[in-house]
């Protein structure tokens, strides 16, 4: 019958020292988060990227117009569509409509502030009165008044030749300019600034104030 061994002699299994577990521990953390962190830049950049929102402009009209003098006076109107492709809500603050003719500002309307939803698109229509101003050139200024409704205008993408264009007679060109700033805010954590913008030349003719066409 066989002795056990001595008591002196029974070896037993050392712990490894706690400093290379920790290290260990740690390593893996890092990696870990090496990975999450790579993960989610991948989704940002693809997935919630900011973008800034698109303006189109459908269609511009003028419902009344006059010329007198070389001095005009109309209503301008101009109907818009801003798309928000943000998977986050589009805040904007307060905004304006400018319409320009040669350079300087002859009409505006105020936007106020609001917001669109993740993904959808809001429709916007503006209309306000253009107060006289005298026309710059004076080749385009016919006599007399011309005053009344557009009945059917007609509208486009461009124009090539605005002055003389369309129907042969005298035209003038003026503006439009639209500029919607606000805020987009990812993940309800990260805002970044988002802006839209838009920029027409609209030509008319001096006959009837009929829109010939419009590039944006």
């Amino acid at each position: 019958m066989s002795k056990p061994p001595p008591a002196h002699q029974t070896q037993r299994p050392r712990p490894p020292p706690s400093g290379r577990t920790n290290l260990a521990s740690c390593i893996v953390a890092t990696i870990f988060l090496i990975f999450v962190v790579i993960v989610s830049l991948i989704v940002y950049f693809t997935v919630f990227k900011p973008k800034d929102p698109k303006i189109s402009v459908s269609a511009v009209q003028l419902p009344s117009f006059s010329i007198l003098n070389s001095t005009v006076n109309f209503t301008f109107s101009q109907f818009v569509s801003v798309r928000n492709p943000n998977r986050a809500a589009f805040v904007h603050y307060d905004s304006t409509l400018q319409l320009l003719y040669s350079g300087n500002q002859v009409g505006f309307m105020f936007i106020p502030a609001g917001k669109i939803e993740a993904g959808q698109t809001q429709y916007m229509a503006a209309t306000f009165a253009v107060q006289s101003f005298p026309v710059s050139d004076p080749n385009i200024a016919a006599p007399g008044s011309v005053q009344g409704l557009m009945g059917s205008p007609q509208f486009g993408n461009g124009l090539s030749g605005f002055r003389g264009g369309g129907g042969g007679g005298p035209t003038m060109e003026i503006e439009s300019k639209l500029q919607m700033a606000g805020r987009v805010r990812v993940m309800h954590v990260f805002t970044h600034h988002a802006e839209a913008r838009s920029g027409c030349r609209v030509a008319i003719a001096v006959s009837d104030g009929s829109v010939l066409g419009f590039h944006c």
